[in-house]
């Protein structure tokens, strides 16, 4: 049974810095991108960044040049160190894994920024 499961969100002030976890089980991590993505009340959820099997990224625009997507193949976690941290970006956050066909997401992580 494949599991993502987040951790590291919470309370934050504009300004500050989180770092997100995701630990992978149940599947062979080093085959599948890996991604953040997050959805805001009353919004629909979008991608944040991404990271491919060969360590290839990809960012949102607005989150280019703040946030840090990493992965650790030997640990089965991808990471997202988050700095400069804006209210805009509260929402739940989401770890992603997909292979081919097959597309999994963890139950989510609450990242609440403070102004």
């Amino acid at each position: 049974q494949v599991q993502l499961v987040e951790s590291g969100g919470g309370l934050v002030q504009a300004g500050g810095s989180v770092r997100l976890s995701c630990a992978a089980s149940g599947l062979i991590f080093g085959s599948y991108a890996m991604g953040w993505y997050r959805q805001a009340p009353g919004k629909q959820r979008e991608l944040v960044a991404t990271i491919s099997t060969d360590f290839r990224t990809n960012y949102a625009d607005s989150v280019k040049g703040r946030f840090t997507i990493s992965r650790d193949n030997a640990k089965n976690t991808v990471n997202l160190q988050m700095n400069s941290l804006k209210p805009e970006d509260t929402a739940v956050y989401y770890c992603n894994a997909v292979l081919w066909s097959y597309n999994y997401w963890g139950q989510g992580t609450q990242v609440t920024v403070s102004s």
